[in-house]
């Protein structure tokens, strides 16, 4: 079940990926926004809409936009993440701080709502705090050291 469950969640994951590409590459020439604004959007989300069902409002096409926009490299894409963890994620502006919270929610297993908490709590500039602070420590005792070993020289 839980292979299943991935490996339709991932397609779907896939394919607003692949819409997202569409939007960028086909509709907006490669550009990071259409001349024409939203649009080529509407438009998009009413035949989309009529074609295939909900799930193709507006701000889901924005999303989906932004999407192929962060993850430009299909293949970063982790098929242990759902579209809302993505959701999330594409908000995250840092590349490094992105690819730290994509890592430790698929280790971690985080939720969706685990994830928001972390992202919505700094849990990346804590932990850089913190090794900061203890790198800075660690030299302040080393220094401390030898000034203590000169000191009984």
């Amino acid at each position: 079940r839980i292979h299943t469950y991935r490996f339709v969640n991932f397609t779907m994951v896939k394919a607003y990926w692949e819409i997202g590409r569409a939007i960028v590459e086909d509709e907006q020439k490669g550009e990071k926004r259409a001349e024409y604004g939203d649009a080529i959007l509407k438009s998009l989300s009413t035949k989309l809409t009529a074609e295939y069902g909900a799930g193709f409002t507006l701000t889901n096409l924005k999303y989906m936009r932004q999407f192929y926009l962060t993850f430009q490299k299909g293949h970063t894409l982790c098929d242990q993440l759902t579209w809302s963890h993505y959701r999330l994620l594409i908000k995250v502006e840092n590349p490094d701080i992105l690819n730290f919270y994509m890592y430790e929610t698929a280790n971690s297993y985080w939720s969706v709502r685990e994830l928001e908490r972390q992202i919505n709590s700094h849990l990346y500039e804590r932990l850089l705090i913190t090794q900061t602070h203890t790198l800075n420590y660690q030299i302040l005792q080393n220094q401390q050291q030898s000034l203590h070993f000169l000191y009984n020289l």
